[in-house]
């Protein structure tokens, strides 16, 4: 999990890539949680939410 501050180091290209990387994980993790094989529920929740902070960084 990424701070703001570590995310605003980065540049746009990177924060693209992560943003698509993290949505991949979380098809995967969505797919666990339907075949019920997922642990940490929890983690689909903070996938999403670190897709938001990188999105909102992007756009500011």
């Amino acid at each position: 999990m990424n701070t703001a501050k570590e995310l605003r180091k980065k540049n746009r290209k990177e924060l693209e890539k992560s943003v698509q990387d993290i949505k991949k994980k979380l098809s995967e993790l969505r797919f666990k949680f339907s075949s019920n094989k997922l642990k940490n529920v929890k983690e689909i929740s903070q996938s999403k939410k670190e897709i938001a902070r990188i999105l909102t960084i992007i756009n500011e």
